[in-house]
């Protein structure tokens, strides 16, 4: 990627890392970028820098348009290793930068490199820094995702320097939201933003809101937003923000999706008269075998779905070791607004359903009671069982849905 001016005198001076396929076991099949942003002014400004591996692509873009040396303030947004891991590089080139980050930001920054001779500006929300014609507004999103986190707002430029927010792990050498479009589609993009909205920020879905509200409040003006990760949004920016209050609130499709695994088939050969029995009663199901599939891409299906069945063979008494994970991931999510039940075969006794109950009783999720077990292999009378638990939990799952 070469640098691309994004607005007057503000260019986009990052890196594209087409083969990463996981970003901390959340599996990036199209890669991701890396974007941080130079502002040309009075005060020569860096915001974010990239992933260490990535620093000499940074820095050969900077020196395409200045001197790294001129640079007189840094700022960081997040201190997370994808975009802090080569401040070192930066501040090495330009040491008497000021480094502009929030409280939390220069502890962790603290615990990661050798700070003592970086010059630091401790910034909270409201605060300002005028660059010369630019203005630079700070606003903290603590928890969204770091606790460090916080935007940068270019007053004059009505861009909003968003860092992983809004973002989506996505190796494009489009830069723009409608270069992307014209070559992919908007259907696309919407899915990448989803599945990292999924992945890393479902947990945060009230603090996302009040976020957006405060934003609201300061009355600013917003016509495009430039995250830390994959395309800008310079004609959808309003639609991507309406996106997130969209998930924030829970939003879901009208849809059921079978999470599963199986030992000899048996729970497997349970999902197809279940699977029938859902179609048949007017609602959309999607089937996730969670051995064939990242996990990643459960938690995703999972997200766009109103409900969810977990299928489970009893192991040992307990739950499969596959679908044990994925709800423990799910778990540590907080997912709100969903219907769940669960069903799975055993031999000699029982344990999965039951486990899968209490997990999604931690959890505080919608209950479909009871869950449904066979014994050995499905025969065809428990096929047909299969075939009514499916359209018993669709009509629940429609009920539900009006709800939202």
């Amino acid at each position: 990627m070469k640098a691309v001016e994004i607005k007057p005198n503000i260019f986009c001076v990052g890196a594209i890392d087409e083969a990463v396929r996981d970003f901390h076991g959340y599996v990036t099949p199209n890669g991701t970028t890396y974007n941080n942003y130079l502002i040309l002014d009075k005060q020569v400004t860096l915001i974010d820098t990239v992933k260490h591996g990535f620093a000499r692509i940074t820095i050969n873009n900077i020196s395409s348009l200045i001197e790294p040396s001129k640079i007189v303030n840094v700022i960081i947004n997040h201190i997370e290793p994808d975009h802090a891991g080569s401040i070192d590089r930066i501040m090495a080139l330009t040491p008497q930068a000021t480094i502009y980050i929030t409280e939390r930001g220069k502890k962790g920054l603290d615990r990661h490199f050798d700070t003592s001779r970086w010059k630091f500006k401790i910034v909270k929300t409201g605060d300002t820094l005028n660059i010369g014609k630019y203005t630079l507004l700070f606003i903290e999103t603590p928890m969204l995702h770091w606790p460090d986190s916080m935007m940068t707002y270019v007053k004059e430029a009505k861009l909003l320097i968003s860092q992983d927010a809004f973002g989506q792990h996505y190796a494009t050498s489009a830069r723009f939201d409608d270069e992307f479009v014209t070559c992919e589609s908007m259907a696309q993009l919407e899915d990448s933003v989803i599945d990292y909205y999924a992945n890393i920020l479902m947990p945060f879905g009230q603090l996302i809101k009040a976020k957006i509200s405060e934003i609201q409040k300061l009355g600013l003006e917003i016509d495009m937003i430039a995250p830390d990760h994959g395309i800008v949004w310079r004609q959808n920016s309003q639609k991507v923000l309406n996106m997130y209050l969209d998930m924030a609130n829970g939003k879901a499709e009208l849809r059921i999706v079978i999470i599963y695994d199986t030992m000899w088939h048996s729970t497997e050969r349970m999902t197809i008269p279940i699977t029938d029995g859902i179609r048949d009663e007017g609602v959309d199901c999607k089937i996730i075998k969670l051995r064939a599939t990242p996990m990643s891409v459960a938690i995703k299906e999972f997200w766009k779905s109103r409900a969810c069945l977990i299928g489970s063979p009893t192991l040992n008494n307990v739950m499969f070791p596959s679908v044990a994970e994925f709800l423990t991931h799910l778990g540590g999510l907080r997912p709100k607004n969903r219907l769940v039940g669960a069903f799975g075969s055993y031999g000699w006794g029982g344990g999965a359903v039951k486990e899968a109950y209490e997990e999604f009783k931690k959890m505080g999720l919608e209950i479909f009671e009871p869950g449904l077990q066979v014994m050995y292999r499905p025969s065809s009378e428990d096929e047909t069982k299969c075939y009514e638990f499916g359209k018993e939990f669709a009509k629940k799952v429609k009920e539900y849905h009006q709800r939202f």
